[in-house]
């Protein structure tokens, strides 16, 4: 039986209005960008922006997502309360490309400060279905640097993330724009920003040293969202749909996977934990391959293999040693 059936509307509806005076009573943010303890008021679009401000903010900021946990990023539709929150956020951090509704809901609010993280870094284009991203060989090496600065152009890949170095470069910008929007704080924000940087560099080494020397540079993933970390670690990335994780891939792309799989000495088929991991599965049975998960960062939820960005980062990179025989 579903007990909450038994509880009359009038008293749940109740107890929401009571939950929300509640919020708004200690945490709701002020007209001029603040919460009730004076604090700057954040919102993320998803995680890796939430984890950036978090990080640089510290104690002066009090920062909320727009993206709860487990939900795809990509799928999220704004309420009218997410909407009013981007009115009244002091300084919003998101990512143009990854959420349409965001992007649009935040070119109509009337925040003061708000940073698009694609404008920090170069943006580049790692193809639509298959999403084949060849590494370098020189790892650390953006082979197409030189050749775009179209910044947030429609069709470049947004997964900035999950490359330790430009998402180090998104982290500074970020760290900048927040000592402007809160100057009171700004030596806080920088030396916050500059200890971030300090890991992620730590992280970047960590995957140098861990994908220097392996058997096979390819491995198949979900869909193509590991474009950047590809090119940064001389890897090849496969990707069994285009960058958006809800595209089918055809039957030519699965007879292509295959052949891939068999020339490449791939053994692993990689998906990740908010989409779903069906044809991954089909792909790694019908080519007696293994699966594992490859995470994206889009979220973390109870499923994830560690709890920030770091711990996830790193368990990734040890799947990939694993699947591509690191010696």
């Amino acid at each position: 039986m579903n007990v909450r059936r038994l509880i009359p509307a009038t008293a749940t509806a109740g107890a929401v209005a009571l939950g929300l005076v509640a919020v708004s009573a200690c945490s709701a943010p002020t007209t001029d960008g603040r919460d009730g303890d004076g604090r700057l008021s954040v919102v993320a679009s998803f995680y890796p922006m939430q984890y950036l401000a978090q990080e640089i903010g510290g104690d002066h900021v009090s920062v909320s997502s727009l993206t709860k946990p487990g939900i795809e990023p990509h799928d999220l539709e704004l309420g009218p309360r997410q909407t009013a929150k981007l009115n009244e956020a002091g300084f919003i951090l998101y990512l143009k490309g990854v959420q349409p509704a965001v992007d649009k809901a935040i070119a109509q609010s009337e925040a003061k400060h708000r940073i698009d993280a694609a404008t920090l870094t170069t943006l580049e284009h790692h193809g639509t279905e298959g999403g084949h991203s060849h590494g370098t060989d020189e790892p650390g090496h953006d082979k197409h640097d030189d050749k775009h600065d179209d910044e947030g152009e429609s069709g470049a890949d947004p997964h900035i993330w999950l490359d330790p170095v430009k998402y180090a470069e998104v982290a500074r910008g970020v760290g900048k724009s927040l000592e402007k929007a809160d100057p009171d704080h700004a030596a806080d924000y920088k030396r916050n920003t500059d200890a971030l940087v300090t890991k992620l560099d730590g992280l970047d080494a960590d995957y140098r040293r861990g994908l220097k020397d392996t058997t096979t540079k390819t491995f198949i993933t979900t869909h193509s969202a590991f474009g950047y970390l590809a090119e940064r670690y001389g890897l090849d990335q496969e990707g069994i749909s285009g960058i958006d994780p809800e595209s089918e891939p055809s039957p030519a792309r699965i007879k292509e996977l295959q052949a891939v799989a068999a020339q490449d000495k791939v053994t692993t088929v990689f998906f990740e934990t908010l989409a779903s991991d069906k044809t991954a599965r089909t792909l790694a049975e019908d080519t007696g391959l293994k699966t594992d998960v490859l995470d994206p960062l889009e979220g973390i939820t109870d499923k994830s293999k560690g709890r920030t960005y770091l711990e996830v980062m790193k368990s990734n990179l040890a799947a990939l040693q694993k699947a591509l025989g690191a010696k």
